[in-house]
């Protein structure tokens, strides 16, 4: 069930003499229980994107339905109203540290005026949920980063959303706790069954995470894909740039001469990523094969793999490939260059 649609959205600042194109042209469009990602570098156009669907910040043009209405065409009272349906999860947790975990949670049920009664109720349900019931008479200040992270989702989830906007949610986390973040946004999912439109810089929290991503750069979604196919075949350097961030791969300098053959990413499928394909590969059809980077990463749906692989005073180049990619390998030659600047 379509929960988002976006279409041909549009949003520009003026700064000085030159007009930034904060978001330039963005379509897509997320499902019930989806997690969708928005991965980008600083400066990409994430932060505004997200503003922009809530309509914290109004488009200049473009369309976002929700719930059956185009949410940009409606006036500031219905957007208000919507507003509610979608919970929001910032990178610095925006809780009031003057209040309590107990109040926090409560604060968007009181604005909303529900009754008292039923929202005490609703507020110990969520505390109970994010297991923090013994923090619930707690100061933020008494809480770490992840408490916290868990304390705002609760209260996102306080007037039961159809939809949660998720901005870099992890970035101020360690490790530990980002994946208790994520494994709680995984429940989330699966117990409440809502979207999620999660924005963040980082491939490694939009691999264990999202269905689906999209890479944006200057404004625009550059990329769109499943994630798997997103790690076996990225199109775009940029994807290239973010999937190497989370990829174990040596630096080469640039201008370094790498190999005198034929250069190709090699993408490993979950059945292929465990066989010694390449070695057999090599002596079936008489190839050198030069490995120059590789790397597995472990997805949701299970695990894929990368190789940047040279072939050297080839035999049956051609029948090597063919093999590959009967073997369910996703094959795209690179140029020297392209191959220096994926590494």
């Amino acid at each position: 069930m379509r929960l988002l649609t976006v279409k041909n959205l549009r949003k520009t600042f003026a700064q000085e003499k030159e007009a930034i194109h904060a978001v330039n042209g963005v379509s897509f469009h997320v499902d019930k229980g989806e997690i969708y990602g928005l991965i980008g570098l600083s400066g990409a156009g994430k932060s505004t994107l997200v503003r922009c669907l809530n309509l914290l910040e109004r488009p200049d043009s473009g369309e976002i339905w929700f719930d059956g209405i185009d949410l940009a065409k409606q006036n500031e009272a219905v957007v208000r109203e919507k507003r509610r349906e979608m919970g929001m999860i910032f990178q610095h947790f925006n809780l009031f540290m003057r209040k309590t975990v107990e109040d926090n949670v409560a604060y968007p049920l009181r604005i909303a005026g529900r009754d008292r009664h039923a929202s005490k109720k609703r507020v110990h349900e969520l505390i109970d949920y994010i297991g923090l019931s013994k923090y619930a008479r707690a100061y933020p200040a008494e809480l770490s980063g992840g408490q916290k992270q868990r304390v705002a989702i609760a209260r996102a989830l306080a007037l039961n959303p159809k939809l949660l906007l998720s901005d870099e949610a992890t970035s101020a986390l360690d490790p530990v706790n980002t994946e208790l973040v994520l494994s709680m946004l995984r429940q989330v999912v699966k117990d409440f069954g809502i979207g999620i439109v999660l924005i963040t810089h980082q491939m490694e929290v939009a691999k264990a995470l999202c269905g689906r991503v999209a890479v944006m750069e200057n404004g625009l979604i550059i990329e769109e894909n499943n994630v798997e196919t997103l790690f076996l075949s990225p199109k775009h350097a940029a994807t290239r740039r973010l999937i190497r961030g989370v990829e174990d791969a040596f630096s080469l300098k640039h201008g370094e001469t790498i190999t005198t053959g034929n250069i190709y990413r090699l993408g490993f499928r979950r059945e292929s990523v465990r066989r010694p394909l390449i070695s057999y590969i090599s002596r079936e059809y008489n190839v050198d094969i030069n490995i120059l980077a590789g790397d597995i990463n472990v997805l949701q749906t299970g695990d894929v793999g990368y190789l940047v692989v040279s072939f050297e005073d080839a035999g049956d180049e051609e029948g090597a490939l063919k093999a590959l990619r009967e073997n369910g390998v996703e094959l795209v030659p690179l140029t020297a260059e392209d191959a220096v600047n994926h590494l």
